[in-house]
């Protein structure tokens, strides 16, 4: 962002003021409006650096308000791409905590970059955010550290601007997946990858992935990652013959999400594998997605309700305290549960 320049130099900006009094920029913002208790000392600290520093708000670059909204902007894309039934609980989660707080949500489903962040806190009808989706290297990290309201990051970037974030821990999941793999006496591992050859945009894609390997190693195990052909049924079947290739030698396979899951166990359908008794098959997914097969998948829950828990909290916990910490918070998962879909083989490692 090109700051305002007066009388040839560049001028001060609230982020300015709040890193020399060492407090969030959200302070600063509430110093100004009065819409936040904030105590006598650090409104001291606040003025003091506006009166050094010399800074004069821009009124029509910042938003001040007077009046709390209990509304949350909860910022969730929802392509033609996506899966709802993967999505909706978190989104569920937030509603339901930010309901029992009496707080409303406003829900924004576009890919809007930062414009649409800076576009509602610009109409003043929101009091925080939640950013889900979040990339590794994201473009609307540096607006919404701007925007002088408590923003929540559901996914890490890079860096994160001194905003609270919250995610899963997916490369514990992976982990937890590949010793259940081991302890049964499997010798090969197939990872259905992603289908881009561009740099993974997610960290929680890529820690799973690491985690996969540097387990699988530790046990001694082959592990393959192969990346699918598209983002579609047919680039998996594309790719079933490397998936499968190990299926006569104690081969396990692993899916990362309920959707690549779900293709795994259609894919071993096809090809007349019985889960459980030719092969493995363990995957990311809700125990009640685990529980709908025919024959119910060894799984790993993703915790899609804890996360979202997780974020309300550390998004209620900074309106009632804007100084506190940035917290950087994952969830971990629960333990392995062991379905139909494991193969019990001899020697076991």
């Amino acid at each position: 962002m090109t700051r305002e320049r007066r009388g040839g130099r560049t001028a001060p900006t609230s982020r300015d003021v709040a890193a020399l009094a060492g407090v969030a920029q959200s302070t600063v913002s509430a110093v100004m409006s009065g819409n936040r208790t904030v105590s006598a000392e650090t409104r001291r600290r606040v003025e003091e650096a506006m009166r050094t520093l010399r800074y004069q708000p821009n009124a029509g670059a910042r938003t001040l308000r007077t009046a709390k909204t209990n509304v949350i902007a909860l910022i969730v894309y929802l392509g033609p791409e996506i899966d709802s039934s993967e999505t909706m609980p978190y989104i569920d989660t937030i509603i339901e905590e930010a309901r029992r707080l009496d707080y409303d949500v406003v829900l924004s489903t576009r890919r809007e970059g930062p414009a649409g962040l800076t576009r509602l806190a610009g109409r003043s009808i929101c009091d925080a955010f939640v950013v889900m989706d979040v990339q590794t290297h994201d473009d609307r990290i540096p607006a919404a550290a701007e925007l002088g309201l408590p923003v929540v990051l559901v996914g890490r970037p890079v860096e994160p601007r001194g905003l609270d974030v919250a995610d899963f821990d997916t490369r514990r999941s992976a982990e937890v997946l590949v010793d259940e793999l081991a302890t049964t006496g499997h010798r090969h591992i197939a990872v259905l990858g992603e289908p881009s050859e561009d740099p993974e945009p997610y960290q929680f894609v890529q820690d799973f992935y690491a985690g996969a390997r540097d387990r699988a190693a530790f046990h001694g195990l082959e592990l393959s990652i192969v990346p699918r052909r598209s983002n579609s049924w047919d680039g998996v079947v594309a790719c079933a013959d490397r998936l499968l290739a190990r299926r006569d030698d104690r081969l396990g396979l692993i899916g990362r999400t309920p959707k690549v899951t779900d293709w795994l166990a259609r894919l071993l359908r096809e090809q007349d594998l019985v889960a459980g008794r030719d092969v493995s098959l363990v995957g990311v997914c809700t125990d009640e997605a685990a529980l709908s097969y025919a024959r119910p998948i060894t799984n790993v829950s993703p915790r899609p309700r804890a996360v979202s828990r997780l974020a309300m909290r550390l998004l209620f916990e900074r309106l009632q305290d804007p100084d506190t910490p940035p917290r950087h918070e994952l969830v971990e998962p629960e333990d392995l549960v062991r379905r139909a879909t494991t193969t019990l083989f001899s020697d076991p490692r």
